[in-house]
């Protein structure tokens, strides 16, 4: 893991903030690090595929993105196939997904015709490759700076919708608090004698009232309290309309005590003070957490299944073994990428599937 420290221009202002107003939470260090709207990573990072800091499972093979496409028209079936209808992709990255998604779907009778395609991307050095991306379908897609943006656009009418979402879970920001004397103590960010990041305690700040301790947290456990505040609107559309929503990130199903803030950088790790606004930081997502918090707004959630669990019931063998047959020149390079997706002690089971959805509508594809 590389350590050694550069100070970046985020890091510049970071400082000069804690030295004006002390030290500043965790959450907030991340969301910087991600979203500044100078310095951000996402604001200006490619970061995604082969030279950038990580690689995702559209990356990896087409058919993810292939399959999360008919999965999208199996649930607009579902619906009783409206003739207007919206999907909305958080976190696009380079495109690849819709594009795989949109090519698989011609097939489907009406599905195109009625699709209106919407995006949420805040790195506008990504947007000239999602166009690049949809040309050869003929999509017209709306691109929004963010979910609030993408979800007014969708209140404007009654038109049942869909949210797919691959490794964006991960970016909401958590707070800390560190377990002392059977208190949790809030973790944050500071300077050190020489003016370095690091993190501390602040036991002068007071934790959220309603805060609990899981039963098995001990002295020295670290608790991470995820943000999925962005989700709400969406969750609201869907109680007097159609809609639905997949998740895929990694995670773990249940919730535990543990410091899962990791950053990214030219797909190596290091330490999330190291580079501020030059690496990818994530946390591991608590889907018991996000579960709950889905189903206070008396929405319907099915899972979460590993993701070869998902992937499996929706048939990424037969798929596969469709494309393999019909392209022996890149049988290999098929089978290595759908090998990686499902891999038992790997992305296979390190990443889950979670699906939301309105009440009235049947369990989703891929979790029965």
């Amino acid at each position: 893991m590389t350590t050694a420290p550069r100070d970046t221009p985020l890091a510049q202002k970071l400082k000069a903030k804690i030295v004006r107003e002390g030290p500043i939470s965790v959450a907030d260090f991340a969301s910087a690090c991600l979203s500044d709207p100078e310095h951000g990573y996402y604001r200006r990072m490619p970061a995604i595929g082969a030279a950038g800091d990580f690689v995702t499972a559209p990356e990896i093979s087409q058919v993810f993105g292939e399959l999360i496409g008919l999965w999208c028209a199996v649930v607009w079936q579902q619906m009783g196939a409206p003739r207007s209808f919206n999907v909305v992709e958080l976190g696009p990255g380079r495109g690849t997904l819709m594009r795989d998604a949109l090519r698989a779907t011609r097939i489907v009778p009406g599905f195109h015709d009625a699709l209106s395609v919407h995006l949420v991307e805040s790195n506008a050095a990504l947007l000239p490759l999602q166009q690049k991306a949809l040309v050869p379908s003929g999509a017209a897609a709306v691109w929004h700076g963010s979910t609030g943006d993408a979800a007014l656009a969708l209140s404007q009418s009654a038109a049942p919708f869909l949210v797919i979402a691959n490794e964006f879970l991960d970016t909401c920001a958590a707070e800390q608090y560190v377990v002392e004397n059977g208190q949790p103590i809030p973790r944050a960010v500071g300077l050190d004698s020489n003016g370095d990041l690091v993190f501390t305690l602040l036991p002068e700040r007071a934790p959220p009232p309603d805060l609990a301790l899981p039963d098995a947290a001990c002295d020295g456990d670290c608790i991470e309290i995820q943000d999925f505040s962005f989700f709400a609107p969406f969750q609201r559309l869907m109680a007097d309309r159609p809609g639905a929503a997949l998740f895929i990130d990694y995670g773990a199903e249940r919730s535990h005590p543990s410091d899962t803030l990791q950053a990214v950088q030219h797909q190596q790790q290091c330490s999330p003070l190291a580079s501020p606004g030059e690496a990818d930081l994530s946390f591991q997502v608590d889907f018991a957490r996000f579960r709950a918090s889905a189903l206070s707004e008396g929405v319907a959630v099915d899972g979460p299944v590993p993701q070869a669990a998902f992937l499996g019931q929706l048939g990424i063998v037969e798929r596969a073994s469709r494309l393999m047959s019909a392209n022996p020149d890149k049988a290999g390079a098929i089978e290595i990428g759908v090998q990686r997706l499902m891999a038992p002690v790997g992305m296979g089971s390190r990443f889950l599937a979670i699906g939301v959805r309105s009440a009235a509508l049947p369990v989703l594809p891929g979790f029965e």
